[in-house]
């Protein structure tokens, strides 16, 4: 079976032993595939692409004891959720993020506060992928993680909702779902507009044009779920919140399935289903219904559920956190480094069972 090279990155809150937000930036030292971000509470953790679903595995294993372990020896914890619950007010901690902080204001206030899990895969029919990772939003819900933004109890994803809607109107172009497009063409127009338009609405806020050219590449101003990365070169799905490290890597494994099918079926639009030699997804329109419901109920709206089952997700492999993330309408901050605790704890355990028996692995031969 043809399969894609995929790769994870998965972002993680540092806190210390109270739970409290606090600086990463020494873990980021212990491996090259452990990245800062544009705010010190805030890392990320990469894979090399791989086409088997064990190296991925033990990889992302191996990566992450490393950061587990540097984090423990400054007596720091990880976190992997959606939002931090409660408010992110830390300032950026470089240029770019501080010129993003500048442009975007309310925007950049709700990329503080969310972490998500990005999957590349390998660029193949680049077109096809584009439009079946758009219809395949909806499966956020199979890996929603936090409940809660700002410590107010809100969406099943609230990070997708806040990501997406926290913003001033003239940023939502760069944050929320794009249309399909019919040729690659058609993208990189999209992408060169976006880019133009970010440029003037930098001007508007004093941020001269040839700082934006320094500091941000065209494809680094799209933000929304769905891009593609042309000097990788992949696409890249930023769907999903950060989790725990398994349910990212079931969600990858099936998405490779699919993504790979369109190798040899084509992806076209109707009643959706999967078949021998085609994809059939939703309308737009339809589509961002089904999202929106996802972001809001999750996979509590039967009909989200019932359409990942017909795109082909068995949602039974799936435990979204956030469904078991009870509590309060208004979370404080002592419930939310307990919270935060807690999840670090979890994160531990699930690392260390990401690589069970050889004869469970479905997908991916080595």
């Amino acid at each position: 079976m043809y399969t894609l090279t995929t790769g994870v990155e998965l972002e993680l809150w540092v806190v210390d032993e109270t739970g409290r937000l606090c600086d990463g930036t020494e873990i980021t030292y212990a491996d090259n595939q452990i990245e800062p971000k544009f705010i010190d509470p805030l890392i990320e953790v990469q894979t090399k692409p791989h086409s088997s679903e064990r190296a991925l595995r033990r990889d992302l294993q191996s990566t992450l004891q490393t950061a587990i372990l540097a984090a423990e020896r400054a007596s720091k914890r990880l976190v992997p959720l959606g939002t931090p619950l409660t408010a992110s007010d830390v300032a950026a901690n470089c240029d770019r993020g501080r010129a993003f902080e500048t442009i975007c204001s309310s925007g950049a206030e709700s990329a503080k506060n969310c972490a998500g899990a990005h999957v590349h895969f390998e660029q193949d029919e680049v077109v096809d992928q584009l439009n079946l990772l758009t219809a395949l939003d909806p499966a956020l819900a199979l890996v929603s993680s936090s409940a809660y933004y700002d410590g107010t109890h809100g969406a099943d994803s609230s990070r997708a909702l806040a990501y997406r809607s926290e913003c001033e109107d003239a940023f939502r172009r760069y944050t929320d779902l794009s249309e399909y497009v019919d040729s690659l063409a058609e993208w990189r127009d999209r992408v060169e507009e976006k880019y133009d338009r970010f440029k003037r609405l930098a001007a508007d806020k004093g941020v001269s044009r040839e700082t934006v050219e320094e500091l941000f590449t065209p494809e680094d101003t799209v933000l929304n779920p769905v891009r593609l990365r042309e000097h990788q070169p992949t696409v890249e799905w930023r769907a999903p919140d950060a989790t725990l490290p398994s349910q990212i890597l079931q969600l990858a494994t099936d998405v490779e399935g699919l993504l790979s099918h369109t190798r040899t079926a084509s992806v076209e639009f109707g009643e959706p289903a999967v078949g021998d030699d085609r994809i059939r997804i939703p309308e737009f329109e339809t589509l961002q219904d089904l999202s929106w419901k996802a972001i809001e109920s999750g996979l509590g709206a039967a009909d989200v559920e019932s359409y990942l089952q017909e795109i082909g997700f068995d949602t039974e492999a799936y435990d979204p956190y956030s469904t078991r993330l009870h509590g309060p309408y208004q979370l404080s901050d002592s419930e939310a480094r307990t919270r935060r605790l807690q999840q670090a704890g979890r994160l531990q355990a699930d690392v260390q069972d990401l690589t069970p028996e050889e004869s469970q692995y479905s997908m991916f031969p080595a």
